[in-house]
């Protein structure tokens, strides 16, 4: 890090992003087929080169490659030279982008690269999923993501909280959105479908899908150097509820609100609003958590409905908040990830535009 001090926590920006476009299966390529086109788009659009980097961080889960140490492979798509600084998270790639603003905090490098891929095709994700749940009393039974999304979704129902006309509509208008997103895996509205698990329909559910995605971060002047208008994050904060389902109310989303606070996302309002929300209820608890009302663009990009590779879609909502701060269209915007059944695991980070006098 040059200069005589860290960084603050506003002087950190997201400075560039690339994307896959995402899709149902990618069995014609592998992970570092795959991240290549992407690293090398992200780096070229700032002019930087892998030995620019000070930092490189990813996320991504054995589980879903269905092999050990799968991101060592990945790391080829970086480059074996010149050598670099690097950490992996087994998590959604937006935790890799908490290390990474952490490790520029620190002024232990003033640029990084973050990027993180799912290939939730590989195998039936549904069940993989099972494996992050308690290994004594819940795992054991194997309900699976999308049956205990219903319960969070009945639950919603049983409070008064949303309807099923009110759920079809969350779904409409985010793959309506979708329609302007070129790396979407689903675009348009369609019909609701049959119950996957009532009273979640096939529309209420994720599609199922591969994808890959990268930013970089920059501090200072640097960033400034590097991008027209750099998203800035101004804060940013991760939580998490109780393991047991149990003893929590799935109404409701604590974590996210803390995480918000910290972050602080309540001090100033935000116009855009990319979830983390792969099913239509929970769109809802989040909404009621960060206190978004119609007013903010929520999902502008088509959201987990439209796309979503596990284990990046959490990054995949920064990238897109950043990229509608890059063009302008956003002053102030959120972005959540979440990562464990019934949003466990809640992270959020505020971004937002050079402030103008």
């Amino acid at each position: 890090m040059t200069g005589d001090r860290a960084p603050g926590p506003g002087d950190v920006a997201v400075v560039a992003c690339a994307q896959t476009a995402h899709r149902r299966r990618t069995d014609d390529l592998s992970e570092v087929e795959m991240l290549m086109p992407v690293l090398h788009e992200v780096l070229e659009s700032t002019g930087l080169t892998t030995a620019d980097i000070g930092f490189t961080c990813s996320g991504s889960s054995d589980y879903l490659a269905g092999r050990p140490f799968s991101f060592t492979m990945a790391l080829d798509g970086v480059g074996a030279w010149p050598p670099i600084a690097e950490s992996h998270v087994e998590m959604d790639g937006a935790w890799a982008l908490y290390e990474a603003w952490v490790k520029i905090l620190a002024g232990e490098a003033d640029t990084a690269l973050v990027y993180a891929y799912g290939t939730s095709s590989s195998g039936s994700v549904r069940d993989v999923l099972t494996r992050q749940l308690d290994p004594y009393y819940m795992a054991p039974l194997w309900p699976d993501a999308v049956a205990l999304a219903a319960l969070q979704a009945q639950a919603l129902l049983d409070a008064g909280h949303t309807d099923e006309p009110a759920l079809a509509a969350v779904a409409a208008r985010s793959r309506e959105a979708a329609l302007g997103n070129p790396h979407a895996q689903l675009r348009g509205a369609r019909p609701q479908g049959a119950y996957v698990v009532r009273p979640l329909r096939t529309g209420d559910c994720p599609p199922v899908g591969d994808g890959a995605v990268a930013v970089v971060l920059a501090a200072g002047d640097r960033a400034r150097d590097l991008c027209a208008r750099p998203a800035w994050i101004r804060g940013m904060d991760h939580r998490a509820e109780a393991h047991s389902l149990g003893v929590r109310d799935l109404t409701d989303s604590p974590s996210t609100r803390l995480a918000a606070e910290h972050a602080g996302a309540f001090t100033r309002p935000v116009d855009t609003a990319e979830l983390h929300a792969p099913f239509t209820s929970q769109e809802v608890v989040l909404r009621r958590a960060l206190r978004l009302d119609d007013r903010v663009d929520v999902n502008p990009s088509g959201g987990p409905l439209a796309a979503n590779p596990v284990m990046a879609t959490g990054l995949v909502r920064v990238a897109e908040a950043a990229a509608r701060v890059h063009r302008g269209e956003s002053r102030r915007a959120l972005a959540h990830a979440t990562s464990g059944p019934c949003l466990q695991q809640n992270l959020v980070a505020v971004l937002e535009g050079e402030s103008r006098a």
